[in-house]
């Protein structure tokens, strides 16, 4: 691996700086109590993410054009404890480059998209900071040079997801499905996390470069035994499975559609939903030490295409039948990575976000076409359904068809076992700490008891007074 080319090493860096920049400028503006015009607001951040396109370009080209292997670019250093030092570090090869295009050409895109389809929402403003911030965490997420520094841009990714999920604060729908998912990456980001210490703990760093080999991407399979890395990948397999939406962890991603068009293309169709096998595609050669992990995958993938095959076919809105496709195609990514065809499953990632994309934010106006050509032609037919006519008998077909359309229980499993508990722990935790607070205060403003009077006698005119 040469590290080199400082100049371009430099520009790549500046693509995740435009748009956290433009977020930074535009939410202290909003703090401020201002209210930026609509025309102020666009200039500010599509200027941004025109400048993080460029330098995405110029770092890929520069990679193809010097004919290297990747670039590490030391950004800075993060804190220091004792020995140990937190670098900030880009690492820019093959993979990284191709998603640094993909993901700021899709959110340009989805900006420029977004300017008439949110014209005078109330909204406006607050849609396109979360859009900066989401193009800042997911250029620091695909060029982190560290998993350290890739738990940064994952967590603003999914928080700004969540954020966008209830953008419709005004209704409770749209707040409810964000929390659903907010719980189910909570739940699945431990992996993250997990993964990230028992990496600095078996290969005694988190730089990718040093922990997965100095070799082009994907590189041979790592140093490490067969144990920890089995440990390694089960670990990042789960963090992949919550942000990508596999079984069974897939009941959020249809509610998700609660947000803006804009928003539902860019994350849940384009670049959010794939970043679970972005993850599994840059620790590919710690996969291929693991099968244990790698059959897991493939187990994972074919049981999630199979079930967002079923739930496709029963669905009645565009958005849910779409949102059921994207997790087949993911699905069938999954296997792809088990398998170790990991070329063919970027190559299918990026031809899959750019269609899903498309289609995701040509729904509305395709749905609006069809109601006017039915009902100019008069034909509103009940749509026919498909499931296997000519394969299963006709129980199983009923039994197949009935799981469908309640998708197999999963929002009623995770709202009883997973989002349930944990708001009702939140709850419990706000009652007690307002009771202690209330406790505390109460004691410390009560004033200061004045000592009792002494009782005195009854006179005696009163103690003559009574009944003869």
């Amino acid at each position: 691996m040469s590290v080199g080319n400082l100049e371009l090493g430099w520009v790549a860096a500046t693509a995740p700086l435009w748009p956290l920049l433009a977020f930074v400028t535009l939410g202290g503006v909003m703090l401020l109590h201002r209210a930026p015009g609509e025309r102020a607001v666009v200039r500010g951040v599509l200027g941004a993410l025109w400048l993080s396109l460029g330098a995405s370009v110029a770092a890929a080209a520069g990679l193809v054009w010097n004919h290297q292997d990747a670039w590490v670019v030391e950004v800075g250093r993060w804190f220091s404890s004792g020995e140990y030092t937190f670098p900030v570090t880009l690492f820019v090869d093959r993979l990284s480059a191709t998603m640094m295009v993909l993901s700021s050409a899709i959110t340009l895109l989805i900006g420029r998209f977004s300017v008439n389809y949110l014209h005078r929402e109330p909204g406006f403003a607050r849609f396109f900071l979360l859009l900066a911030l989401f193009a800042s965490g997911m250029q620091v997420l695909v060029a982190s040079g560290s998993i350290d520094l890739l738990f940064v841009g994952w967590e603003m990714v999914g928080l700004t997801s969540a954020l966008l999920i209830g953008f419709f604060h005004e209704r409770t729908t749209p707040v409810r499905s964000g929390l659903r998912a907010f719980t189910l990456y909570r739940l699945c980001d431990m992996g993250l996390l997990m993964g990230a210490v028992l990496l600095h703990h078996f290969a005694g760093t988190a730089e990718w470069a040093e922990a997965l080999g100095a070799r082009a991407w994907p590189g041979p399979a790592v140093a490490l035994a067969a144990g920890p890395a089995t440990a390694l990948g089960l670990c990042l397999m789960l963090a992949a499975m919550g942000k990508s939406a596999q079984l069974p962890f897939s009941s959020w991603l249809p509610r998700a559609m609660e947000g803006p068009t804009p928003s539902s293309a860019l994350f849940y169709g384009a670049l959010s939903v794939h970043a679970g096998v972005y993850l599994l595609l840059r620790v590919a050669p710690l996969l291929q030490r693991s099968p244990v992990a790698s059959g897991a995958l493939v187990v994972v993938g074919l049981l999630t295409a199979v079930h967002a095959t079923l739930v496709w076919r029963v669905q009645t809105d565009v958005k849910s039948s779409l949102a059921y496709g994207v997790l087949t195609q993911v699905g069938l990514m999954f296997a792809e990575v088990g398998l170790g065809l990991y070329r063919l499953a970027l190559v299918h990632l990026v031809a899959h976000a750019c269609l899903r994309c498309l289609q995701l934010l040509r729904a509305p106006s395709v749905l609006r076409d069809e109601l006017s050509r039915r009902a100019a032609l008069r034909e509103a037919k009940r749509p026919t359904v498909a499931v296997a006519h000519h394969v299963l008998p006709e129980g199983w077909r009923r039994r197949f068809y009935r799981l469908a359309l309640e998708r197999f229980s999963l929002e009623v499993m995770h709202e009883r076992w997973a989002m349930g508990p944990l708001l009702r722990a939140g709850q419990w935790m706000d009652r007690m700490e307002r009771s202690w607070t209330g406790a505390l205060s109460g004691w410390k403003s009560a004033p200061e008891k004045a000592p009792a009077e002494p009782k005195q006698a009854p006179s005696s005119q009163s103690q003559s007074t009574g009944v003869v």
